[in-house]
């Protein structure tokens, strides 16, 4: 007999709820303010988590390097780079996560991180070599040797006691010496060594560092250093190209007999090298519109700088110029000064015809007036008449009649006004009077705003100016100068010069393109 049954095993869940554990983190304040360089080390571990087994986690910031594992240990030295001594402070967040099969769980940790000041490096220098009789200056910091790692001022000082007699070191880092002829052969026989000191400002740490001082015996080439030193330089056409040249000799800078460059383009004349003292010289040139002729191209140029010491030992430095096309800014603004002074010029002449035409309306307003004082009529009406009749018009002028010769005749003697004369109203003209007088005064006040504001070549490159232009434009085409009937042929008596246009709108400016 085989028995049938039904086994039911009872599993029970017990709850796991992230609020239970905790991610322990050092409770001092204090370990939360830090200083570049520090080092800083903690196992993070979670409290109360049983029998639970956990892995841990970190989220840092961007470029900051830490050394962090599953286990929770954590070690940290803030980057001398995280913060500048102007900035002095820095938060910085971590966070940090614990996780197993069941749950998972953060905390967040901010530290204050502050620059720590570091005093100046101080290189391996060359040797100083020095020629008897000769200025010879020593640059201790021309080649960067001697450096402050956080971008502080630096300043020089020597030891006075270990300086030779005639010797100076400046605040700035150059050691002259004049070696006399008593000095210069004991310098052969034995190099000397000098100390100094390199101080950063303003917290005035310093370091120390040694310069060995030898008498030439050789020849050696010049130096020659341009700055900037990128072998190839990026430019437009309208854009200069500027380098510093630092020429030095280790026989003494007296030693050089040339300096100069040579260049594969006829287009770099000899001027743009300019010198300053022997050892310093500048280069500048602009390569100019007519470089690339195509729009959008590029053209390369090279260019060596050298030097050439007494003997004919020479040392040279070659640059790769790129050209690459730009516009024309010098005919862009003669184009755009042209717009600006044709539509002032066009403002100009409709302004000085409504002022003729204003002239003229007062004038036929006089007369109309004078007319309607003076005026005579006089209607004649005769009858049937078989003879001639004598009609006197005025007392004062027996002269003036008409004589009536039969049947019915109407006569209509005297001075009548001007504007009826001409068939139109007294209140036509004064309605046409003020239009012209408002358009003239708002096309003043239009052209003075707009040679204001465009009176400089800089702002006439701003995208404002055709629209502007149109404003104006829609101002010399107002609807109301039909009204005005203007002759279509009127020319301005005034000449279209630069003095006139100045007249008119006192703010226009030729800016260079004076007539």
């Amino acid at each position: 007999m085989r028995f049938h049954g039904i086994i039911i095993l009872c599993f029970l869940f017990t709850g796991v709820y992230s609020q239970d554990y905790v991610i322990n983190t050092p409770q001092i304040s204090s370990w939360y303010n830090v200083q570049e360089g520090d080092t800083i080390d903690y196992q993070f571990q979670v409290i109360n988590k049983d029998t639970l087994q956990f892995r841990y986690n970190i989220i840092a910031p961007d470029k900051v390097q830490l050394s962090f594992d599953s286990l929770g240990n954590f070690q940290w030295i803030p980057d001398y780079d995280l913060v500048d001594r102007i900035d002095e402070s820095k938060p910085v967040s971590f966070i940090i996560e614990a996780s197993s099969q069941q749950i998972k769980i953060s905390k967040e940790l901010q530290f204050f991180v502050t620059h720590k000041n570091r005093p100046p490096m101080v290189g391996e220098l060359p040797i100083f070599y020095v020629e008897q009789y000769h200025d010879n200056d020593y640059y201790l910091n021309k080649n960067k040797q001697v450096k402050d790692p956080d971008g502080d001022p630096i300043v020089f000082n020597a030891v006075p006691e270990e300086l030779p007699q005639g010797a100076q070191l400046s605040e700035l880092g150059v050691l002259s010496w004049r070696p006399s002829r008593g000095q210069f052969r004991s310098l052969k026989s034995e190099p000397i060594t000098i100390n100094f000191t390199v101080q950063d400002q303003p917290n005035k740490e310093e370091t120390s560092g040694t310069i060995i001082i030898k008498a030439t015996e050789i020849d050696l080439p010049p130096d020659v250093q341009v700055v900037p030193s990128d072998s190839i330089i990026s430019v437009k056409e309208d854009e200069v190209v500027n380098l510093n040249l630092y020429v030095t000799d280790p026989n003494g800078d007296d030693d050089l007999s040339d300096v100069g460059f040579v260049t594969n383009s006829f287009d770099i004349p000899k001027e743009a090298l300019t010198k300053y003292t022997n050892t310093q010289w500048e280069f500048k040139w602009m390569p100019g519109y007519e470089i690339i002729q195509e729009p959008g191209g590029v053209d390369s140029l090279e260019i060596t700088f050298y030097a050439i010491d007494i003997s004919g030992k020479k040392s040279d430095k070659t640059f790769t110029i790129a050209v690459t096309d730009a516009e024309n800014i010098v005919k862009k603004d003669l184009r755009l000064y042209n717009k600006y002074r044709t539509i002032l010029l066009a403002t100009m002449d409709l302004i000085n015809q409504l002022d003729a035409h204003q002239k003229t309306l007062n004038k036929q307003l006089k007369q109309a007036k004078k007319g309607k004082k003076h005026r005579s009529i006089l209607n004649a009406s005769l009858g049937a008449v078989t003879g001639v009749t004598p009609v006197f018009m005025e007392e004062s002028d027996a002269k003036n009649y008409v004589s009536g010769i039969g049947g019915t005749a109407v006569l209509t003697l005297g001075t009548l006004e001007a504007t009826e004369v001409i068939g139109r109203s007294k209140d036509a003209l004064l309605d046409r009077l003020k239009i012209n007088i408002d358009l003239r005064n708002q096309l003043q006040s239009d052209g003075d705003a707009f040679a204001r504001k465009y009176a400089l070549k800089s702002v006439r490159r701003n995208s404002e100016l055709n629209a502007d232009i149109d404003k104006l434009k829609a101002a010399l085409n107002d609807k109301k100068l039909i009204l005005l009937e203007l002759p279509a042929d009127w020319d301005n008596p005034k000449k279209h010069n630069d003095s006139n246009l100045k007249k008119q709108f006192p703010d226009f400016n030729n800016e260079g393109y004076a007539e």
